[in-house]
């Protein structure tokens, strides 16, 4: 059977939803189990005295079965689980059996169910035909009730015996594949092989940083390019684990700290020079510095 990702049109089977399943299958058991032996007998109901205690004691076992479906889910054991469905499906199928075969028995003998129910309700009544009357009409009532709500747990419990079964179905399936991935006697292929040739986006492509093509240009059509690899994934994964190599390792870029900064190999300085200062034109015959000029007076000045 498939799996199922949802039960109840919303609720995920993993796990919320079988846990649920388990557990309305237990209420359910419990409260059938109670009401067919704790509660008055039913007008329309034509049965043996032992009955309703076969009903009961084949309910309580339904809903002893349900702790083994809460063991195999919460311990993740899909044998156990798998003997749960099996024996599930046996104990429900019982106890439909058994109340469907109280149903029809009801059914076949209305008549004695009629003649019961006005010897209980109305015996030494002068109104006969009045009581044969109301037995008549709420013993068929009360197997049409009967009838109704057996149909109605039989498609109910239909539907969560699918879900019961496909959650058993992915987890064999999850195991089988987890499983598959250690041991050495199933080839590899390439769902179980997270480096095969596969078109998802974890594939090896090379670098294509900032939109640029694979020969170097610019492209707005970019799309991704794949590389693939001459050597097999067998022969990758059967390669022995390495360390890099030292040189590789302590290789940086950058250069290693110190507090004496190297000078740049650009930079250049002048031929050293004694510095200037006030009077040095005098007695300097080879300096190309000479004294400026005076100012000279106004023509018109005296």
């Amino acid at each position: 059977m498939k799996p199922r990702d949802y039960c109840c049109c919303a609720i995920p089977t993993v796990n919320a939803g079988i846990y649920i399943t388990l557990t309305e299958q237990f209420v359910i058991g419990i409260l059938v189990g109670v009401l067919s032996i704790a509660t008055p007998s039913i007008v329309g109901a034509a049965t043996p005295s032992f009955a309703p205690w076969i009903l009961a004691i084949i309910c309580f076992v339904v809903s002893a079965v349900q702790v083994l479906g809460f063991i195999g889910v919460a311990k993740e054991k899909p044998t156990l689980y798998r003997r749960y469905v099996t024996l599930h499906a046996l104990v429900a199928l019982a106890a439909f059996a058994v109340a469907a075969a109280w149903l029809i028995l009801s059914a076949t003998k209305h008549n004695d169910a009629r003649e019961r129910c006005i010897d209980e309700f109305f015996n030494g009544d002068g109104n006969t035909s009045q009581g044969d009357t109301l037995c008549n009409i709420f013993a068929w009532v009360d197997v049409g009730i009967m009838g109704g709500l057996w149909a109605i747990l039989a498609i109910l419990h239909i539907y969560l015996f699918v879900v019961v079964k496909s959650y058993g179905a992915g987890q064999r399936e999850d195991h089988a594949e987890y499983d598959r991935l250690y041991d050495p006697a199933q080839p590899l292929s390439k769902n179980n092989i997270p480096m095969a040739d596969r078109s998802d986006p974890w594939d090896a492509r090379p670098s294509e940083d900032k939109g640029r093509h694979v020969d170097n240009r610019y492209s707005r059509n970019y799309t991704h390019v794949r590389q693939n690899s001459s050597v097999s994934a067998t022969d990758v994964l059967s390669e022995p684990y390495q360390q890099p190599a030292n040189s590789y390792r302590d290789y940086t870029p950058y250069q290693s700290y110190s507090d004496n900064v190297a000078q740049p190999t650009y930079a250049y300085t002048q031929r050293e020079a004694p510095t200037p200062y006030d009077g040095s034109y005098a007695g300097q015959q080879d300096s190309k510095l000479d004294r400026p000029t005076r100012t000279q007076g106004h023509p018109g000045e005296s």
